[in-house]
């Protein structure tokens, strides 16, 4: 028997979080990974904003009326009773905020496994499959924090990328992204800007006190306050990505580009506390992009290891600009989770760090 150290949040208010203390034992077919240091970014307060929308509760459930918000990291097999699954192998994939969980491998294959609980069973296979990282090519033990705090990010900024480049931008030819600091944006907006697909251009919207890391980047051709968005220019079609959520930003955005807005990206949520609307919204009904589902349309068109090979070129490339604005910061222990986590839900955040945390 194990226990586990479990850091549980609110299902009605993220504010609201706590620690406890979980009994863990393996069954017949079950693996127990000692779950290391994982990412923590305003992306993972996404998931708990839209937890019950999206079914991110779902995977590693808690008691009623609490979650644990997922995470991506690195874990170790510390005792496995499942075929082809052996004891000291890591694995990186996707994790609860714990120091340990119970998965039933499953479709083990020399590349990984899948976590076959039952209760995991109706979410996108992209978060049920774990990789061990001796067979990952791409894999960097020097470079596991990079990995943890951006390649899920990107992996999402390159699914929209290859969204909008499909569909021409919908006529668009200029991008905005909200919430520019983030680390899904910065991804999108360096893509954006090194392909330019046909001169689109990329502008920034994020808070004042972030614009200069924002524009020190290099990613964006303009970064724009949210205060000054009504008195900017706007002299191009525009495709709003809206990584925000707020419905305050998204009514400006909208009011403000009026017929030449072309398309409404809805992505995350890092204004969480704001996503209220209030009055009619002019200009397209905003579509939520759901990267699985992009997942699933490439790997038919592309065949087997069509996107891992286009994505892995994407990602190599920038890997190789991100230490130019991102500085790692490890914490461990409850303290540290718990700073972390409520700096991140306040906005309190420092773009250019990226957190990786263990309990």
């Amino acid at each position: 028997m194990t226990t586990s150290t479990d850091f549980l949040i609110s299902r009605k208010d993220l504010n609201d979080a706590k620690f406890v203390e979980t009994p863990l034992a393996v069954k017949p077919g079950q693996a127990l990974l000692k779950v290391g240091h994982f990412a923590f970014t305003a992306n993972n307060v996404t998931y708990g904003a839209f937890g019950d929308a999206m079914m991110y509760w779902n995977f590693f459930p808690a008691a009623e009326g609490w979650g644990r918000i997922p995470v991506w990291g690195f874990a170790d097999v510390v005792e496995s009773q499942a075929d082809g699954v052996k004891v000291g192998e890591r694995v990186y994939g996707y994790f609860p905020m714990s120091t340990h969980v119970v998965v039933e491998p499953a479709r083990a294959t020399p590349m990984g496994f899948f976590d076959g609980a039952a209760h995991r069973q109706k979410m996108a296979a992209v978060y049920n499959h774990y990789t061990r990282v001796a067979a990952d090519p791409g894999y960097n033990k020097a470079r596991e924090a990079q990995q943890a705090l951006l390649r899920p990010l990107f992996t999402t900024s390159f699914l929209i990328d290859d969204f909008l480049a499909d569909n021409d931008f919908f006529g668009a030819r200029d991008v905005v992204l909200s919430s520019a600091s983030s680390k899904t944006s910065l991804g999108l907006a360096f893509l954006l800007h090194q392909s330019r697909r046909g001169q689109v251009t990329v502008t920034g919207l994020t808070s004042k006190s972030n614009a200069g890391f924002v524009e020190k980047t290099g990613y964006y051709d303009r970064v724009v306050a949210y205060s000054a968005v009504p008195e900017s220019n706007h002299d191009k079609p525009a495709v709003f990505v809206d990584m925000a959520g707020s419905g305050e930003v998204r009514m400006t955005v909208h009011k403000h580009w009026a017929g030449n807005l072309k398309y409404s990206c809805a992505v995350g949520a890092t204004h969480w506390d704001h996503l209220g609307q209030a009055g009619e919204l002019p200009g397209p009904k905003p579509q939520m992009f759901f990267a699985p589902d992009r997942v699933k349309k490439r790997n038919q068109d592309w065949g087997p290891g069509g996107l891992d090979k286009h994505l892995a070129s994407a990602w190599a490339t920038f890997n190789t600009s991100v230490d130019s604005w991102m500085t790692v910061v490890e914490g461990r222990g409850r303290a540290d989770v718990e700073r972390v986590y409520r700096d991140m839900v306040a906005g309190k955040a420092k773009p250019e760090e990226g957190h990786m945390l263990a309990l």
